[in-house]
């Protein structure tokens, strides 16, 4: 989920033949050990990434499924059109996760994970790796920690933190909200804010539908520039199996 051009990293292919491998084993162990596969397909008029658009401003269709087993341990592959700087030549994302998630205490729940994002479409290396860690209480309150030592496809650090919560309003309608901030000062001398607000309906299984409201800081329209970054509004349509 880069927007910008670096230098290329060979460090960062043998990652993802890691994942790739990894998400094989979860597969290939499934009759050894209950497992569950599930999946999502959604249509969205923005693809919006920690209060930055990813399309500038255009649609996306994105899809996904995620393999894990009854141990906690799971893998996923995720993909996305995207449309960066021009000279990135960027037109697809797709995102492979190993990771762990399950219970820690009575109300808590853990997911922790390695993300590696690939942008396979572009002439030259973009793809880098994070580590993220989100504790969950109650289901509905949550706090994510990430980082990555080449942030954006970059060679910097950088590390992201966000807050947030959800209000079941009735068994079909709940309000989310979050607050994000990613320190990119080794990248970009600089990092920003940003916030988002969602109504989600659940229309009908396996039907979803979700309005957010994005705001970034100045500080983001700075690094990104205002065609990425500022407020926007998105709409979605997501449906799970």
């Amino acid at each position: 989920m880069s927007l910008h051009l670096f230098r290329s990293r060979e460090a960062s292919i043998p990652l993802l033949f890691a994942a790739c491998a990894g998400i094989g084993l979860l597969a290939l162990g499934a009759r050894a050990e209950a497992a569950t596969v599930t999946g999502n397909a959604t249509l969205t008029t923005d693809y919006v990434w920690r209060g930055t658009t990813q399309t500038q401003g255009d649609p996306s269709a994105q899809a996904g499924f995620k393999v894990a087993s009854e141990s906690g341990f799971y893998g996923s592959v995720w993909g996305s059109n995207v449309e960066f700087a021009p000279e990135t030549h960027a037109s697809s994302e797709i995102d492979y996760t190993l990771g762990w998630a399950g219970n820690v205490a009575d109300d808590w729940a853990l997911d922790v994970n390695v993300l590696y994002y690939q942008y396979p479409s572009t002439t030259v290396d973009l793809n880098w790796v994070e580590l993220n860690g989100t504790m969950t209480w109650k289901s509905n309150y949550w706090l994510q920690l990430a980082y990555s030592p080449e942030a954006l496809g970059s060679d910097e650090n950088g590390i992201y933190t966000q807050v947030g919560a959800r209000f079941p309003i009735n068994d079909q309608f709940r309000i989310e909200a979050a607050a994000g901030y990613y320190y990119l000062d080794d990248v970009y001398d600089d990092s920003y804010l940003h916030g988002q607000l969602s109504a989600i309906w659940a229309v009908k299984a396996p039907l979803e539908l979700r309005l957010t409201a994005h705001a970034t800081d100045s500080s983001a329209e700075d690094i990104f520039g205002d065609e990425f970054a500022g407020n926007r509004i998105e709409a979605a349509l997501q449906a799970s199996f």
